[in-house]
């Protein structure tokens, strides 16, 4: 079967907050010259970006400085962020703010007109800027208003990405599935921005839709752009068990407390300033230390968890701004948080590592493809994200991606963009055979539920060379079995198990660069704690890894790391 063509001029991968910002922003400038094409997975509006809850964090009110958000982030990164973006960020992001209002965003105001801003962990000023307990919908419900207002922006909902194909080392066009129909659509386009999120389902215990399977990142890697720091994961504190659905960290930034089975508020041993609002890596190492340790409490299903005591919150705020938390909480766990503290767990929540791009420009080492959002790795966040600055970070760098894209096409105009890729065929007759196949061994659920066991055992929050290496095997085992892979849904149409095992296949490529990653770094920052080596390590790891593909596995390089301000010091909150 022969893939369709479309031809278009920008292709927007994702549609999430970081890729509605970069098709408003491209289209802007182009003023209806060039068509920007979003290509989602899934309706628009089920975008994962419509789930945080937290906020925005920018520099916005008196007692604040740009120097002061870019120190707290720098820090909070275990200073492996790039200090020349994190200046520029923090400089960018208050204009998103005010960008958003005007577009109609929400925000939540006070009596007399004037946005609210609350605490967030690690932050030493309060900044973060919310929408009740609804941010991220609203923040996609605006931009999604703003982008179908565009002059020159064209939806397509429900395609599923299989390919990034390029010819003579510069970006084609996107292979896609059309959900609804099973046919291959191949995007001819002159450029390409990858807004897909994170790898988050590569986990068992997650915050993540289930639609986040890391397909951006697997495309660029195997389209030989590197992944830059993928052996940083964050886990998000407080999570319901057994659900992964987050209590948000602004709970606590309102008093909500932490206490373990002895009633022992016990963060006052890992972080005796900040307590509750520690970065996050260190508030989770101290609830699996506790839990370790004997404190822990039985939650349900028998998973061992903490208590978040949220009535210091006060009963007005619970039953307005974090309406939604105590109404899942007592709808989920049977617990009115206004009565009781609730169990907690860690879960991952955030991927620091992603695409490897250039500077605030955003490209990357293939001509014509760009990156923003969670799978670009600027690096903004390092070691080791805060919290609210992930949707700043993603209102930013859509924007910065939709210019830099624009810039690229403009230059292209008047070279020819014709050239033949052979290879589309091959990609649609492979996606095709595994649908056609009638028989294996294994199907995509069997292989994804071993994949996420792996990493959740062998490379979670605490790691070791003995866990570690058995987990590259493990996956290893797991990508050969993936070649008897086979589905046993037989249509065309809306085939969610043929989806899913490109999804299988995506995630086997990203577990190995994840546990490579882990393994070679031989010391504990941010996020990435080794057992075997408890201490950071600046001689000797104050650099970024890269990971490159190659037939036989990643191949792990290092770039350095940009300092321009202030020079590593020792985290303690």
């Amino acid at each position: 079967m022969k893939a369709e063509v479309v031809n278009t001029d920008l292709v927007v991968l994702g549609s999430g907050l970081a890729g509605l910002r970069a098709a408003i922003e491209f289209d802007k400038l182009s003023r209806g010259k060039y068509e920007v094409a979003v290509i989602s997975k899934v309706q628009v509006m089920r975008s994962h970006s419509v789930a945080p809850e937290g906020g925005a964090a920018a520099v916005m009110r008196e007692g604040d400085s740009f120097e002061q958000h870019a120190y707290d982030t720098v820090k909070g990164s275990d200073f492996l962020a790039d200090q020349d973006a994190v200046q520029q960020f923090v400089m960018d992001a208050p204009g998103e703010i005010i960008q958003l209002e005007h577009w109609g965003m929400p925000w939540a105001r006070d009596q007399e007109g004037n946005l609210l801003a609350r605490s967030f962990g690690a932050h030493e000023v309060p900044r973060t800027y919310f929408a009740y307990d609804r941010t991220g919908f609203f923040l996609m419900k605006t931009l999604y208003d703003r982008a179908l207002k565009g002059d020159n922006i064209r939806f397509y909902h429900e395609f599923f990405a299989t390919a990034i194909l390029a010819n003579e080392g510069r970006f084609n066009g996107l292979l896609t599935m059309e959900r609804a129909t099973g046919n291959f659509v191949y995007f001819k386009a002159k450029a390409l921005i990858v807004a897909t999120g994170g790898v988050g389902r590569i986990y068992k215990y997650v915050t993540y839709s289930h639609t986040v399977t890391g397909d951006g990142l697997a495309m660029a890697y195997r389209a030989g752009i590197p992944l830059k720091d993928m052996e940083f994961i964050q886990w998000l504190p407080t999570t319901m068990i057994p659900y992964g659905i987050p209590a948000t960290e602004a709970l606590r930034g309102h008093g909500a407390l932490l206490l373990n089975s002895d009633g022992e508020r016990f963060m006052k041993k890992y972080a005796p300033r900040k307590m509750e609002l520690a970065a996050r890596d260190i508030v989770t190492r101290a609830i699996f230390t506790e839990i370790s340790e004997g404190k822990g409490v039985e939650g349900p299903r028998g998973v061992k968890a903490v208590l978040l005591d949220t009535r210091p919150v006060g009963e007005e705020r619970l039953k307005s701004i974090y309406k939604t938390f105590r109404e899942n909480s007592i709808q989920f766990l049977g617990k009115d948080p206004l009565e009781e503290p609730i169990p907690v767990l860690p879960a991952a929540h955030y991927s620091m590592g992603g695409i490897h791009v250039m500077g605030t420009e955003l490209s990357t080492t293939l001509k014509g493809v760009f990156a923003a959002g969670e799978v670009a790795n600027v690096s903004l966040h390092g070691a080791n994200r805060l919290g609210s600055n992930s949707l700043p970070a993603c209102l930013v760098t859509g924007k910065w991606a939709g210019k830099s894209a624009f810039n690229y096409v403009m230059a292209l105009d008047g070279e020819l963009m014709d050239k033949p890729v052979e290879d589309i065929d091959k990609y649609v007759e492979s996606s095709f055979n595994v649908v056609k196949k009638e028989r294996g061994a294994v199907t995509p659920y069997e292989i994804r539920n071993k994949l996420q066991d792996v990493m959740e055992e062998k490379v979670g929050v605490f790691r070791n060379e003995r866990d570690l290496m058995e987990a590259i095997k493990t996956i290893r085992d797991l990508k050969e079995a993936s070649r008897d892979m086979y589905v046993r849904d037989r249509a065309f149409e809306y085939n969610l198990e043929w989806v899913h095992a490109h999804e299988v296949l995506n995630l086997l490529d990203l577990a190995e660069v994840i546990a490579t990653s882990a393994l070679y770094r031989k010391e504990s920052r941010g996020a990435h704690f080794r057992q075997d080596f408890p201490s950071r390590d600046d001689g000797n790891f104050l650099k970024h890894s890269l990971a490159s593909y190659t037939r036989d596995g990643p191949l792990v390089s290092y770039v350095p790391v940009t300092v321009t301000k202030w020079k590593p010091t020792e985290r303690v909150y």
